[in-house]
């Protein structure tokens, strides 16, 4: 009604920048929308019309990089710490034969384990409250959520990190069969299939299928939305549950591989 009233109207465009890349491309269609229909609308008419698109960035208004990176470098770190050291230490003990020792004690093979993961624990934990307090003093990245809930998320994803590495660590017996499991099957796969860098939605259907088992995916959502949109647990318990969901299955599986290897 306004538009053929007074031949001018506003129209407002919400992108979420959380993630800058993909923002740039929605303002970006946006725009080309808007002036396809101020072309056709001038086609043949008389009469100027104007049409003004404003696009308002929400939760990253200034389109920050580093609102992007920081939850990806936070995934990486705690990947890199906590499964490629913990396949290591645990398959170098293997080579030196000093797990046989362990396995032939009183301990327990849960005691094992968690005598195994309490170190890299605290140390990832630590990395963690390193990294929130330089984004957050030094690059000026919010926390707009909680951020008990922020650190408590990350300590579940430790311990996904955590049972994953030891799960490696009992299908393999050497130092370079790890760490290759480790690097290619792990790392690269937070890089490129976590939503870190390329966009989840816009990668092919095969891919888009691998991400889901990615533990990465699902703590980046997490990040992304404490951080940067102030979600809560109410928002964001199906990402947490399936964390806890993965944590589980693989502390089963190598509870039972360390088991069998006892026998």
């Amino acid at each position: 009604g306004r538009l053929q009233k007074d031949g001018v109207a506003q129209m407002q465009a919400l992108t979420d920048g959380s993630d800058p890349n993909v923002s740039r491309i929605v303002t970006g269609y946006t725009q080309a929308v808007v002036h396809n229909y101020l072309a056709e609308q001038a086609d043949g008419s008389a009469r100027q019309v104007g049409v003004e698109a404003v696009p308002l960035m929400m939760f990253n208004p200034s389109l920050k990089s580093v609102y992007l990176f920081v939850p990806g470098l936070m995934a990486m770190i705690l990947m890199l710490v906590s499964t490629l050291m913990t396949s290591i230490s645990i398959t170098r003990e293997k080579e030196s034969g000093t797990m046989e020792l362990l396995l032939v004690s009183s301990l327990r093979p849960v005691q094992i384990i968690v005598g195994k993961v309490v170190p890299y624990l605290l140390l990832s934990f630590v990395n963690v409250v390193t990294v929130v307090s330089l984004a957050y003093f030094v690059f000026g990245v919010p926390c707009r959520g909680n951020i008990a809930l922020l650190f408590a998320e990350s300590l579940l994803f430790i311990m996904t990190a955590l049972s994953l590495g030891i799960m490696i660590s009992t299908i393999t017996n050497s130092q370079q069969v790890a760490m290759m499991i480790s690097l290619a099957g792990l790392l690269l796969p937070t890089v490129l299939l976590s939503g870190f860098i390329f966009p989840i939605h816009s990668m092919a259907w095969p891919l888009q299928a691998i991400s889901h088992i990615i533990p990465a995916r699902w703590y980046l959502v997490i990040v992304r939305g404490i951080m940067l949109k102030g979600a809560g647990i109410a928002v964001l318990w199906k990402e947490t549950l399936i964390l806890f969901v993965m944590t589980v299955l693989f502390m089963v599986v190598s509870v039972r591989k360390f088991s069998e290897r006892l026998q």
